[in-house]
């Protein structure tokens, strides 16, 4: 790696099978093409959480190009790694706010409030990590035969208590509650009609096989392509037969190619804030996630810079809660594009930024996803908040989370009704949902039960 704060990318050759480091790069025109290919990954479920919410798509798209470059200059340019719309913020975001699926939410300020604070104790995180590391790091002996496995322990102390705070049992069990929380919005709100049950029906259907039989890009897009194809069905039997409401697109064809996208300014109420802060557990745990997966693919140690991925995370969710923008976190899709190429140059994801930054500027781009019938969004939000669930399941299932031990039963037991039936605590006028619940019940539980006997 380079000295300097920023890398200054060594430009090297598209060898096949050849990995290319994050401070690498290849030719600009091939960097450029890796960075439109990111922005398409990155795309659909970027597009999606903001719609899901009632939040503008555009200013969306805008700041997760914000926070990206924000990520980049706070990590040094060292940490690969595009910030999307994080689906971890909408099952609070709609309990916060009780919006109901269409249009723009009416009460957005104040999810926008509970953003902001949740960015604020991310940051705070980051810092007592990063701290901790600095203090650990200085600590270590630099002489003696055991010198280096000491100061490689040392560095990943900040590691450690995060992962005993919040085990594999508890952030599995977080994670799959915001899933089964929202279950009831596609399918209660988003239906109106029988016609629009149907067509959720064939927008789930759709989905699953683009994501079973399809290959290369549109597998990997599976969302999106399933949208579209639900979309033009859904025109056929409407538009064109007449069976249920039309798509208008009228407010499309009128939306200019160019213009600011609407700024929402954040109201901070004590309810809301309690109920989304907790969500920064499930950002901790997906930052953690993807600087492991990028290091182990990479072949370097990316613990030194856990501290400042979580403040730049943290700041650059501020900043989106302070416009009108939706809370941003490191995204899955990137890692899987990276991993198929084996490019890991932070040049590319600069490029993608600055292309997301374009896109936040058309409103035409907006009114196309606001198009977008309301029953076709129900169909895909079955599948996106089912996949949420079943990630929760997934983190028990690759860290080999023991079910025959009493205290994993009830941790992660506990929780997953809290959540699911939405369990409220008030103290005074103030209420903690099913999702807050869950969260802080897991890791009390977790630290309350890890001491106990466990038969």
């Amino acid at each position: 790696m380079s000295t300097s704060y920023l890398p200054r990318w060594r430009k090297v050759s598209a060898s096949a099978g050849a990995i290319v480091a994050p401070d690498e790069r290849l030719s600009w025109p091939q960097t450029t093409a890796l960075g439109i290919q990111h922005v398409i990954a990155m795309f659909g479920s970027t597009v999606l959480a903001p719609v899901l919410m009632g939040f503008s798509p555009n200013l969306a798209i805008l700041m997760s190009g914000i926070g990206t470059l924000i990520f980049f200059l706070v990590t040094g340019g060292r940490v690969p790694s595009y910030l999307g719309s994080s689906f971890a913020f909408i099952g609070v975001v709609i309990a916060a706010t009780g919006y109901a699926g269409s249009g723009p939410n009416a009460h957005l300020g104040v999810a926008l409030g509970g953003i902001v604070a949740c960015g604020a104790v991310y940051v705070l995180i980051g810092a007592l990590v990063s701290m901790t590391n600095e203090r650990h790091t200085r600590a270590a002996p630099v002489k003696g035969l055991e010198g280096i496995e000491v100061e490689e322990v040392e560095q990943d102390v900040a590691v450690h208590w995060i992962e005993r705070l919040m085990p594999p049992v508890v952030t599995g069990a977080v994670v799959a509650v915001i899933g089964l929380n929202l279950a009831s919005v596609p399918i209660k709100n988003m239906a109106p009609t029988g016609f629009d049950t149907w067509m959720q029906v064939v927008t789930f259907v759709a989905v699953g096989l683009i994501a079973v039989y399809a290959r290369g890009m549109m597998q990997r897009l599976l969302i999106l392509a399933g949208l579209i194809v639900a979309s033009l069905v859904y025109a056929v039997l409407t538009n064109g037969l007449g069976l249920g409401k039309p798509i208008d697109l009228g407010p499309l064809a009128a939306a200019p190619w160019i213009g600011l996208p609407s700024f929402t300014a954040p109201v901070f109420e004590l309810n809301a804030m309690l109920l989304i802060v907790p969500v920064v557990v499930i950002l901790v745990a997906e930052n953690l996630g993807h600087l492991k997966a990028v290091g182990a693919m990479t072949g370097r140690d990316l613990n030194p810079y856990l501290g400042r991925a979580f403040i730049g995370d943290g700041i650059a969710t501020m900043v989106s809660g302070a416009v009108g923008g939706t809370g941003v976190t490191t995204y899955a899709e990137n890692i899987g594009v990276m991993a198929a190429s084996k490019i890991y140059s932070t040049a590319m994801f600069v490029v993608a930024a600055l292309i997301a930054l374009v896109l936040g500027f058309s409103p035409k781009f907006g009114a196309l996803v606001q198009a977008i019938p309301l029953a076709v969004m129900g169909g895909v939000s079955i599948v996106v908040f089912g996949l949420i669930a079943i990630s929760g399941a997934k983190i028990w299932v690759d860290n080999r989370v023991d079910f025959s031990r009493n205290r994993n039963l009830m941790v992660a037991a506990i929780p997953l009704i809290l959540g699911t039936g939405d369990f409220t605590l008030h103290f005074g006028q103030f209420a903690l949902g099913g999702i807050g619940t869950a969260t802080f019940g897991a890791v009390l539980l977790n630290a309350l039960l890890g001491r106990g006997r466990d038969d």
